[in-house]
């Protein structure tokens, strides 16, 4: 019997230290991410086969880590310490897609393209669109908000900068998104060369995003717009801000977000165009939609269902602020 347990524990040992390797090697699952999603906006038949492979290999993955922890589940309570024990397959976009509720279609049938709306009532918008998952443009929106002659690269570094423990913040509870940039952190961001952050001929283009924790820069951030006039009196908004910031060319490349609440973004410099793509359950019936946000225009869009990506206008500098709300 202990040699049947010896020779279970050998081979988890075995798995798991072929596991690590693989990762020092940089086998990541967000490597496979970058390579799929973008087929997402290239061929639908082909995004439908990538689908079925994705389902065969996960189904595959869960039937085979089912028999091993059935076979193996006494020598891994009795040889580990379970509570300390990572995950083998982290809880990642490639897997939460796998599992993602299938939409109905009502966000997307019958669009031909995203509705605009110009001073829309809070009980007009609850009742279209606060909480059906259809896009929409609201014009005009941010009115008299100080953020429209306030936010720049060189305010947002200055509050970064100032309030200890900013980036820190960032860094260890909220998210920071470099896209195709070198950079590795908000802190690495703010620390370019007045070349490259004011866009100089020669320097490399950038594009970066992010979400606050910190409680002083949210208030700060805060005192310098207000809650879009045309959300639900009963919504409740989230403690988070979420900042956009770059220069012309591809912004955020095609994905989907997993924040659970729709959510809206103000743009408060620049011009940037969304590429909104359907669910794929939705092909049949739906169409892919682009819409341009202007300055002082809102953009409310349930990011959990379509998938999105953003390009950059020459010109002024983008910056939008969002949050989210239920």
């Amino acid at each position: 019997m202990m040699d049947k347990v010896k020779a279970k524990v050998d081979l988890v040992d075995k798995y798991r230290t072929l596991a690590e390797k693989a990762k020092e090697k940089g086998v990541e699952f967000t490597d496979v991410k970058h390579i799929l999603l973008p087929t997402f906006q290239v061929d639908y038949k082909k995004r439908r086969r990538i689908k079925v492979c994705l389902f065969v290999t996960v189904f595959l993955v869960g039937v085979l880590s089912s028999v091993a922890a059935y076979f193996f589940k006494d020598a891994l309570e009795d040889a580990l310490d379970i509570g300390s024990f990572p995950c083998l397959i982290e809880n990642n976009e490639l897997t939460i897609e796998m599992a993602r509720p299938l939409s109905t279609c009502d966000l997307c049938k019958n669009l031909d393209s995203v509705p605009v709306e110009h001073g829309i009532s809070a009980k007009e918008f609850k009742r279209k669109f606060a909480y059906s998952s259809i896009p929409v443009l609201i014009k005009d929106a941010t009115g008299d908000w100080l953020a429209m002659s306030t936010f720049s690269y060189d305010f947002l570094k200055k509050l970064y900068t100032e309030k200890e423990g900013a980036f820190n913040s960032v860094d260890q509870q909220c998210q920071f998104f470099p896209y195709k940039t070198d950079f590795s952190t908000l802190r690495d961001a703010f620390n370019m060369s007045d070349a490259r952050a004011n866009f100089s001929e020669g320097e490399a283009p950038w594009y970066i995003g992010w979400s606050n924790c910190n409680n002083e820069v949210k208030n700060e951030l805060r005192n310098h717009y207000e809650r879009p006039y045309f959300l639900p009196n009963d919504s409740e908004s989230s403690s988070l801000d979420w900042i956009f910031m770059g220069g012309s060319g591809p912004g955020a490349l095609i994905h989907l977000d997993y924040v659970q609440r729709p959510s809206w973004q103000a743009q408060i410099s620049g011009k940037k165009t969304w590429t909104l793509i359907p669910p794929p359950e939705c092909e049949k019936v739906c169409k892919a939609l682009n819409v341009t946000v202007h300055k002082g225009d809102i953009f409310v869009i349930d990011t959990n269902v379509w998938y999105h990506s953003t390009f950059i206008h020459p010109g002024e500098i983008s910056i939008t602020i969002g949050s989210e709300y239920d």
